[in-house]
């Protein structure tokens, strides 16, 4: 550590600061980013306040990519942090640095902004209309009794996601990993399936 610390004391003060917010925002960056990915919340929501819900539907509200969310100042000190220490040997004038280094973080805000658009339009809302289960095929999760005797389980695909929904038969029963097909639907809520 005092190998560190006697390097950062003999840097340059202007340096030592791109090299203070380039470390702080890479680390503030990487736990937002580990927490969003975990499904452990946002880390912003345009305020100072700090969300730890569980919800793992979302990566990022939408509300929260204005422009002068939390998460978007980081990003720009992660830019400028970094872009301030790469260019401290090329740039030797310190006000011009210092417009490169706040171009590229806003660089930085604007290419993050556009990847978790990007992400966010590839989420799916899970919504699905049970209708569109007639006529499908699917697979028995849990075994359905004889003669609507009893409900059991089946698995099917709405649009790329999987539900599981309760499922009867006028027939035999029908084993777990069958395959069935949906006949129709009963108080909007019930399948009723035979073999397929």
């Amino acid at each position: 550590m005092t190998i560190f610390s006697d390097w950062f004391n003999q840097l340059d003060p202007t340096l030592r600061v791109y090299w203070g917010i380039a470390i702080f925002a890479s680390i503030v960056v990487i736990i937002q980013m580990t927490m969003s990915f975990a499904g452990m919340g946002d880390v912003d929501s345009g305020s100072a306040d700090v969300d730890f819900s569980t919800d793992t539907d979302s990566l990022d509200d939408a509300g929260s990519m204005h422009l002068l969310s939390i998460r978007n100042i980081f990003y720009f000190l992660l830019g400028f942090g970094w872009a301030g220490v790469s260019l401290w040997n090329s740039i030797s004038n310190t006000i011009i640095l210092c417009v490169a280094a706040v171009l590229v973080g806003c660089l930085f805000v604007a290419i993050f902004i556009f990847l978790f658009r990007q992400m966010m339009k590839l989420q799916s809302n899970g919504a699905f209309n049970i209708n569109d289960a007639v006529g499908k095929v699917c697979d028995v999760y849990m075994r359905i009794p004889a003669q609507n005797q009893g409900l059991g389980k089946v698995q099917i695909s709405f649009n790329g996601s999987v539900q599981e929904l309760d499922a009867r038969t006028a027939g035999n029963p029908i084993p777990s990993g069958a395959k069935v097909r949906v006949i129709r639907v009963i108080d909007k809520k019930v399948l009723e399936v035979e073999p397929a």
